[in-house]
């Protein structure tokens, strides 16, 4: 009984180790990405909101928590706006967050979607689990994808099963926005508040990202420890 859950173990073991690389990781690059993302503002100014939102969201981990702050110092603050201007900023990041979702949503459904159906059962995904999956987001894809867009880490992702899913598009869109426009205006306006302290905000939410990787591994693995135990299981039912 006890061998049952080694694997778990195995995976809480993972977990510490993704939790200092993804750390490390994400520390060594975030200067650069500071950087870059200045520039973008300096030249595009708020189309460079919503074309760097539009990037994050189509799974391309640009961290919302660098790019909104800043769009509420530079583009709010340092232009002398109001605070209700961080909505506007929020605006921006929803519209560039809807887009690159779209675009995540429809390689979910024509890439990803064929893709697992054909060669699912080699990594473990059947025909039976994606049909789980279209039923589970028709009943609750609503407010998971509204929750989700309010997350670090995870609203960058959702949108592929979603797509993989076949979720109601105009429930997508909806959601999407405005769990998006929450979020955005929210870090828009933290770093109003901050001004060129903005990046103390992303001090205090970078603990949550690893822990939300943990999260989303030990899933993972309970997934594919089910799944092996759920076959293991039929192969002695049928013998």
């Amino acid at each position: 009984m006890g061998n049952g859950f080694q694997p778990i173990s195995r995976i809480e073991n993972l977990d510490a180790i993704v939790i200092i690389c993804y750390t490390a990781t994400v520390l060594s690059l975030e200067p650069a990405l500071l950087e870059f993302i200045k520039s973008v503002y300096s030249l595009m100014q708020w189309p460079g909101v919503v074309a760097l939102m539009a990037i994050e969201s189509a799974c391309i981990p640009i961290p919302s928590e660098v790019i909104m702050p800043l769009a509420g110092w530079m583009l709010v603050k340092e232009h002398g706006l109001t605070a209700i201007y961080s909505l506007a900023a929020g605006a921006y990041g929803a519209l560039g967050c809807t887009v690159g979702s779209v675009v995540a949503y429809v390689v979910g459904i024509k890439g990803g979607r064929p893709f697992l159906e054909r060669y699912g059962q080699y990594i473990l995904i059947s025909r039976h689990d994606l049909e789980l999956a279209d039923r589970w987001f028709e009943r609750h894809g609503d407010w998971v994808i509204f929750v989700t867009r309010l997350l670090p880490v995870v609203r960058t992702f959702i949108s592929l099963p979603a797509g993989i899913a076949r979720m109601h598009p105009g429930k997508f869109l909806v959601y999407t926005f405005a769990g998006s426009l929450i979020w955005c205006a929210g870090l828009a306006y933290g770093g109003f508040l901050l001004g060129e302290h903005w990046e103390e905000l992303r001090a205090v939410m970078r603990p949550f990202d690893p822990l939300i990787v943990a999260v989303i591994i030990v899933l993972i693995g309970y997934y594919i420890y089910r799944h092996i135990r759920r076959a293991r299981s039929n192969s002695s039912g049928k013998s």
